[in-house]
């Protein structure tokens, strides 16, 4: 008997849902920063074992939007939500259980399969983990709820067990050495992005956008082009800084990454232009891939 789903993941912002995910897939395919909203697609990763395959998504946190680009973030959370198999609702031991609570109204009226990840235990104490499983099983009866640290890997096995548990029988979606529905151009893009969260403060992570230009493999190495868009001049001469320094930097750490990712040597070119508008216009975010 073959079992096989979507296993959509979803929760608030900055609660280890990419964490979560990377550790279940095996594989870094989600950016992982201290930062909230360092999330913007909906990414799958495949996960093939004997008689089971699990197509894990990961999600943007679940906000308030003020402009379109966070709308579009809403919407796959929402889509997530309507096409699932089975939900994983990741909460943590930091955030109130309650925040964004239309969210649990909802899951209380799915019929798919839920379960609660009580996540980050490994910052917590015992107390106060019992009594958010208590809340979160008097307020999701019908789900499982489970404690855990994505990043300690503490009961990941339970997961793994209580989602395959719950998986329809169905035959396998994807071919059996597929492990991921984004290209490697996706994952270049993210890589620098990810090195813009983690190497700049306050706004700048969120009024830019990475688009890869030129991806060329040859046959020792990768060629890649990448334009970071930012919405003012001021924010390209931060992102620049003095003499190149600061996007050097970011183009250094995003390289290393990318050979590791890629498992081969990588040529990485960094630009920097102005586009004001790109949170907000819908042809420039579908050209992102955003828009539905």
């Amino acid at each position: 008997m073959f079992k096989s789903g979507f296993v959509n993941i979803i929760g608030n912002p900055n609660v280890g849902k990419s964490t979560l995910m990377n550790a279940m897939v095996g594989e870094k395919l989600s950016i992982v920063t201290a930062k909230a909203q360092t999330t913007r697609h909906r990414i799958m990763g495949i996960v093939n074992g004997e008689n089971y395959q699990i197509v894990y998504s990961d999600t943007p946190g679940i906000l308030k939007p003020n402009y379109r680009l966070q709308q579009d973030m809403v919407n796959f959370v929402d889509a997530a939500i309507g096409d699932a198999d089975v939900i994983l609702y990741v909460s943590d031991t930091v955030e109130k259980a309650d925040k964004n609570s239309e969210y649990i109204d909802k899951l209380s009226r799915l019929s798919c399969p839920v379960i609660v990840v009580v996540n980050k235990i490994d910052i917590s104490n015992q107390p106060q983990v019992m009594e958010l499983l208590s809340w979160w099983k008097e307020k999701l009866p019908q789900a499982s709820v489970i404690p855990a640290s994505a990043k300690e890997g503490f009961n990941l096995d339970t997961i793994l067990q209580t989602i395959i548990e719950k998986l329809p029988v169905c035959p396998p979606w994807y071919d059996q050495d597929a492990f991921t529905d984004k290209n490697l151009r996706f994952f270049a893009a993210e890589i620098v992005r990810e090195k813009i969260f983690l190497n700049y403060k306050e706004e700048i992570p969120y009024c830019c956008q990475v688009e890869v230009e030129r991806f060329k493999e040859g046959s020792e190495r990768y060629d890649i082009s990448a334009v970071i868009y930012v919405m003012r001049e001021s924010q390209k001469g931060i992102l620049i800084g003095k003499k190149g320094a600061a996007l050097k930097k970011v183009g250094t750490a995003a390289r290393l990454d990318m050979e590791d990712f890629f498992q081969k040597k990588v040529f990485l070119e960094l630009f920097v232009k102005v586009d004001p508008d790109w949170r907000e216009n819908k042809k420039e975010l579908r050209k992102f891939g955003y828009e539905e």
